[in-house]
């Protein structure tokens, strides 16, 4: 049974970390609200966007002069997968959801002969792949410097991924985040980037539109765009289920200090009592010897 002095430094060092743990929720709690508007506030744009990508992708897939990006490079060998996580950890299963998706699409395309690269965004991502897939790795983006994720960082990463593209890197571009649904709720998402995909959600119509000069010639304008777009979205959506993610974690990582605590204050009195009966024993029979 340990002693009453390593129970007590004990104790103090769970209250102490409970502390840290409720003050990680509160601070997390306060910044989910507002990457969680972030992310609401971009989905109606990025729906629209969508809508009008198909229409034109719908009119232009198929014609010779189709834009590279939607046409793609005419073979399916070379696969990029872009694994984008946070660049801090203690948010509970967020960036191992991420990790373990894009390490389960690794797998099926090398196990059909496909060549696989992997371009990481947020350093946990990489260092949790690079254990089984390091050799695959061919990029990394740090964005620990960056305080608010804007569009300009995603259309940074977007130019960057299609100049691998054009330069013949690979064939195939897809984008691994977690997309936000709730504080409890992360749903993993695969949307592939290159050859560009857009489709209607179930139920919604394909809106009808005029386009001058020609379809294809705004859709190879706008598509360097909707790409942007997409991986924007996907860092806003990110953004906001690490934030739910971390905050679940520590309101659970808070309840069990909370419990632990009680349960080593219930061991320390139960010593204390032990010690304190042991004494008086020692005492009494002290005395009855005289």
């Amino acid at each position: 049974m340990p002693n009453l002095k390593d129970l007590k430094t004990r104790i103090d060092s769970v209250k102490s970390t409970r502390k840290i743990t409720k003050a990680m929720q509160m601070v997390a709690a306060a910044k989910l609200r507002r990457a969680q508007e972030s992310a609401e506030a971009g989905r109606p744009y990025a729906d629209r966007m969508n809508a009008v990508m198909a229409n034109l992708a719908s009119g232009a897939s198929g014609a010779d002069n189709a834009p590279k990006l939607l046409a793609g490079s005419g073979e399916n060998q070379v696969h990029l997968l872009v694994v984008a996580t946070a660049e801090r950890g203690l948010c509970g299963g967020f960036n191992s959801s991420i990790a373990k998706l894009a390490r389960a699409k690794a797998v099926e395309l090398t196990s059909t002969g496909k060549t696989v690269k992997i371009l990481t965004i947020g350093k946990k991502g990489r260092e949790q792949l690079k254990r089984d897939l390091g050799d695959k790795m061919v990029d990394h983006v740090d964005l620990s410097e960056v305080k608010k994720i804007g569009y300009s960082h995603a259309s940074q990463i977007a130019s960057d991924i299609v100049s691998k593209f054009n330069l013949g890197e690979f064939d195939v571009a897809t984008i691994f985040y977690n997309k936000f649904e709730s504080v409890m709720s992360q749903i993993p998402t695969e949307l592939q980037l290159i050859p560009a995909k857009f489709e209607l959600d179930e139920g919604q119509d394909a809106p009808f539109y005029e386009y001058e000069p020609g379809e294809v010639e705004v859709l190879a304008d706008l598509l360097p765009r909707a790409l942007s777009t997409q991986v924007f979205t996907a860092l806003l959506e990110n953004g906001a289920s690490e934030q739910g993610a971390r905050m679940s974690a520590m309101d659970n990582a808070t309840r069990n200090a909370g419990e632990m605590v009680d349960k080593l204050t219930i061991e320390y009195n139960r010593s204390r009592q032990a010690a304190i009966t042991k004494e008086l024993i020692e005492i009494i029979s002290g005395a009855e010897s005289l």
